[in-house]
């Protein structure tokens, strides 16, 4: 799942993921994510920080409370990069990996391949 406010960046992301043959559902507000992950359980989720309503911190923090969801690996895909947002990101937040935008074609593939088959798989 990718999850952005901005509808360039999902099609843009959303596209690159296809092509590299991954199914990619899209939501674009964190309400909108939370929703979708009542019915679907996506196998990772790539989440945008800065977006209205509930942000993309507080949305990674309701994922991972709830105990059907927290074993989703989360990465944050923003333009927040400093040392703080990445901290944030990976301890208060505790999402598995923190993307900077821009990202390279190639880069968010290998990492999206990475997150998944690191992912734990429930028998």
């Amino acid at each position: 799942m990718v999850v952005d406010d901005e509808e360039d960046i999902l099609y843009l992301v959303g596209t690159i993921l296809r092509k590299a043959g991954h199914e990619v559902i899209t939501a674009s507000s964190g309400e909108e994510c939370l929703d979708i992950l009542k019915t679907e359980k996506p196998d990772l989720i790539l989440l945008d920080v800065m977006m209205p309503g509930i942000d993309g911190f507080e949305t990674a923090k309701v994922i991972k409370a709830d105990e059907e969801n927290r074993s989703i690996p989360i990465a944050m895909l923003t333009v927040k990069s400093g040392d703080k947002d990445k901290l944030r990101s990976l301890e208060e937040c505790r999402v598995d990996w923190h993307i900077s935008k821009p990202v390279d074609r190639e880069k968010l593939v290998e990492m999206v391949n990475w997150l998944l088959k690191s992912r734990p798989r429930k028998l």
